[in-house]
C-alpha cells in the first residue's frame, strides 16, 4: 500500500507524476531529455536499456519492467535481448561499447563516488566519447533518484499485465509527456 494517497489509480511513477503535476512535469521533461533527446550518441533503445538495467540492479520492479518494455520496443532483439542484459550484462549479446557503458552505469548505481578509471578506460577503448560517458552517468544517476522516488513512497505495481506494453507504445510514439 502506498505511503501517500494516490487518487488517480495509476501505478508506479505514473501515479506520482499525475498526482503531483508541478514536480511531475519537471521529472517527465527530464526523462524525455535523457531517454529520447536527439543530442545523445546512444540510441533511444540503448538509453532505455541503461535505465532498465539500473532499475533492475536497484530491484525497482515498476521501473525495471517499464523501461525493459520501452527498450525492447526499440531494440533489435527485443525482449530476449533485454532479458539477457538484465541477467548478465557482461555476457549479453550487445556491442562492446554498450557493455562498457552498462558497467559505468552499474558503478554509478553502486555508490556516489567517481566511476573507476578502469571502467572509463574500457569505455574509451570501445569508442566512448565524453558525451557517451556523460549521458550514461546522468541516466544512471537519474534512475537511482527515480527508483528511490517510486520505492520510497511504496507505489503499487500495475494490476493489468498488459500495462507495460501499452505504456511502451505510448512512450515510443509520443514520449514521456504521454506516459500516463
Amino acid at each position: 500500500m502506498p505511503h501517500i494517497e494516490i487518487t488517480n489509480g495509476l501505478p508506479g511513477i505514473s501515479g506520482l507524476l499525475a498526482q503531483y503535476p508541478g514536480t511531475g512535469a519537471v521529472l517527465s521533461r527530464l526523462a524525455e531529455t535523457l531517454l529520447r533527446g536527439d543530442e545523445s550518441p546512444i540510441s533511444r533503445g540503448e538509453r532505455e536499456l541503461i535505465a532498465a538495467y539500473v532499475s533492475e540492479l536497484n530491484r525497482t520492479r515498476f521501473c525495471s519492467d517499464s523501461h525493459s518494455a520501452f527498450a525492447a520496443a526499440q531494440l533489435q532483439g527485443g525482449e530476449e535481448l533485454v532479458k539477457a542484459v538484465l541477467a548478465d550484462a557482461a555476457e549479453a549479446p550487445v556491442t562492446p561499447l554498450l557493455k562498457a557503458l552498462l558497467r559505468i552505469a552499474a558503478e554509478v548505481r553502486a555508490q556516489a563516488r567517481p566511476v573507476s578509471e578502469e571502467a572509463i578506460a574500457n569505455a574509451r577503448a570501445e569508442g566512448a566519447t565524453d558525451v557517451h560517458i556523460h549521458d550514461t552517468v546522468l541516466i544512471a544517476a537519474a534512475f537511482c533518484m527515480f527508483n528511490r522516488y517510486v520505492e520510497g513512497l511504496a507505489t503499487e505495481l500495475p494490476s493489468d499485465p498488459g500495462y507495460y506494453g501499452s505504456s511502451a507504445e505510448r512512450i515510443v510514439e509520443h514520449g514521456y509527456g504521454a506516459a500516463r
